[in-house]
């Protein structure tokens, strides 16, 4: 009767116990024969009848043992089976959700280490790759009951020192928003001294220090060779940390001065040279390092292709050398003026917008086919459409002149640094969110790829895929000024989750990445031994939606289940240069109180 209730009811906690204990004999019963001898020679003693009996009597009861233990009813594997799948349905459920409706950054495999990792790092804790945890720089110390971790990858556990009222998410974090916590841990990896990993005196003595960019050394309890325990605390030491080209940790930063947008004229020349050399002496007076100023394509080269006009640049650097400062160059391939901050227009040179007119797929043209001459399209970089040179040979040859022609301040380390214009604003993003063309935050804005040559280059991605339907741009998207909910494409479960809707996003997004990777191999090679950076957009509202509808329309494929600046960082970093991340719209923060709908998040984004 109990066997019968046992099928009914199913396992108890015993009998799981025991199937566990199973299992393990199980494994161990691998090594029987070749310990069968030991078995055999061990003399056991076994009482029957009142007699003692031992050798062969021994074994067959033995192996009587075994079989009875091995033969467990084909009920209990099965319920063991389903016990398991149920386990794991509910883990996917718990995934998803933090996907869904949390922004967690979870592979697809995820597993309950990735889970406590994002929620350390959302408390304001550091996790190492190798699964070290530890507080963060600023947190200071640590409040009476808060945890601290140490998450491992060859366990599944979560070492923990907590009262019994404290969680993982009530951590207190020193950083004031998760902008500051991203902008450190970026920087790098830092031990606070009130850490309750820290090794005593002696073996910190031993830890190799770290070394910045400054010189300066930092002390890193947990950095070393082997993994080591103090305190019966297990300590997962670290190889030491590769240089990185900042400041981080020293206490050096330096600072340069954007110099006003319209500082040279139309006609290369400079404005106000006087009223300049003041404020640039104003400077030098407190001082900064350097100072910023874009070198304009509509200027440079305005009248015909492959003629260059430096001089008023020219005039402006030996100005800067003179006052011994340094220089960061800009080199803008688009227009000023129509943009936030824009308080000059410089269009694009006159021979590009005479092109223009008899060929407007040249520039970038939304699903109603407006054009916007901001910046030449990408679907042009490889196209011999400019008067016999692509739109990447324009670039390089601009770029090759400008090397030339400043030699004298490379050599002499004048200019520090060139950041290569991507995009619109000098941004590696599309011009998705155009003021001109009735664009107003915090609409979505529109795709821009509607020119015949993206679409082509659309039409060969779909027939590679063998989806010739797929072949065209998504027209259930909206508007510029549309809300994420009210577009089939953007809302909750929408289209831009669907297989068509993964399809198009990558596409769209590795155009992004193409043109940045074509481009800056190309400043690389021309301006070797020299620091290049490009310039990112701050894209915040509908961040806290599912589809990040008005990254995804810019180029960002970052929907909240993906990371879609993980391939643009790759190709930053295989060329070497430096990323200079920019908010253009900062200014409207102070909107969020009006347009609260609009979900946004400055510090996540």
């Amino acid at each position: 009767m109990a066997t019968d209730m046992q099928k009914l009811i199913g396992t108890s906690e015993e009998d799981e116990e025991e199937d566990m204990d199973m299992d393990v004999k199980e494994e161990d019963d691998g090594d029987g024969e070749e310990n069968g001898e030991k078995h055999a020679a061990t003399p056991v003693m076994v009482e029957v009848g009142g007699m003692a009996t031992s050798g062969s009597n021994n074994q067959f009861q033995y192996h009587d043992q075994q079989a009875s233990r091995r033969c467990r009813p084909l009920e209990e594997k099965e319920r063991t089976k389903l016990r398991e799948r149920h386990r794991r349905a509910i883990t996917a459920r718990i995934l998803a959700g933090l996907r869904r409706h949390g922004n967690y950054n979870l592979r697809v495999r995820a597993d309950i280490n990735d889970v406590i990792a994002a929620l350390a790092r959302e408390a304001g804790w550091v996790v190492l790759p190798d699964g070290t945890t530890f507080p963060s720089r600023s947190q200071g110390p640590r409040p009476m009951g808060s945890a601290s971790a140490v998450v491992t990858p060859s366990s599944s556990h979560m070492v923990s020192q907590q009262t019994p009222a404290a969680s993982l998410r009530g951590v207190t974090s020193g950083y004031q928003n998760s902008g500051e916590y991203n902008a450190s841990s970026m920087k790098g990896v830092y031990m606070p001294n009130s850490s309750p990993y820290d090794l005593s005196s002696s073996t910190r003595s031993q830890t190799p220090p770290m070394v910045g960019d400054g010189g300066e050394h930092e002390s890193h309890p947990l950095i070393g060779g082997s993994m080591n325990t103090v305190d019966d605390k297990q300590i997962v030491d670290l190889a030491p940390k590769l240089p990185e080209r900042d400041f981080a940790g020293t206490s050096y930063v330096p600072v340069y001065v954007m110099l006003p947008l319209g500082v040279i004229n139309m006609k290369c020349e400079m404005v106000d040279p006087d009223g300049l050399l003041k404020q640039l002496r104003v400077l030098k007076s407190v001082n900064i390092d350097g100072v910023m100023v874009d070198c304009w394509w509509g200027i440079v080269e305005a009248h015909a292709p492959q003629e260059y006009n430096w001089s008023g640049y020219k005039r402006l650097f030996q100005m800067v050398r003179e006052l011994k400062l340094k220089l960061q160059v800009v080199l803008s391939f688009h227009e000023c003026g129509g943009n936030v901050g824009d308080d000059v227009c410089i269009p694009l040179p006159h021979w590009v917008a005479e092109i223009g007119r008899s060929n407007p797929d040249i520039f970038f043209t939304d699903k109603e086919g407006r054009r916007n001459p901001e910046c030449l399209s990408w679907g042009i970089d490889k196209d011999r459409v400019l008067r016999g040179r692509t739109a990447v040979e324009v670039y390089f040859d601009y770029m090759r002149s400008f090397r030339t022609e400043f030699d004298e301040f490379f050599e002499d380390g004048i200019i520090s640094m060139i950041e290569v214009g991507l995009g619109p604003c000098g941004e590696l993003r599309y011009p998705s969110f155009p003021v001109k063309h009735g664009w107003r935050y915090p609409g979505i804005g529109e795709f821009q790829c509607y020119d015949q040559y993206l679409l082509r280059s659309l039409r060969k991605a779909a027939e590679d895929r063998g989806h010739s339907s797929w072949a065209r741009g998504p027209d259930n998207a909206g508007s510029y000024n549309s809300r994420p909910l009210e577009t089939g494409f953007f809302c909750d479960g929408g289209d831009y989750d669907g297989y068509y809707g993964r399809f198009f996003l990558n596409w769209y997004s590795q155009i992004v990445v193409d043109h940045g990777d074509r481009v800056l191999s190309l400043a690389k090679l021309t301006f070797d031994g020299t620091r290049i950076a490009a310039k990112l957009p701050g894209i915040y509202w509908w961040y806290k939606t599912a589809s990040h509808a008005a990254e995804l329309t810019a180029g960002f494929y970052n929907s909240c289940n993906r990371d879609g600046y993980a391939a643009i960082a790759a190709m930053l970093k295989k060329h070497g240069a430096a990323l200079n991340f920019t908010c253009a719209e900062i200014q409207m923060l102070g909107q969020h109180e009006d347009f609260v709908e609009a979900l946004v998040d400055t510090e996540g984004c």
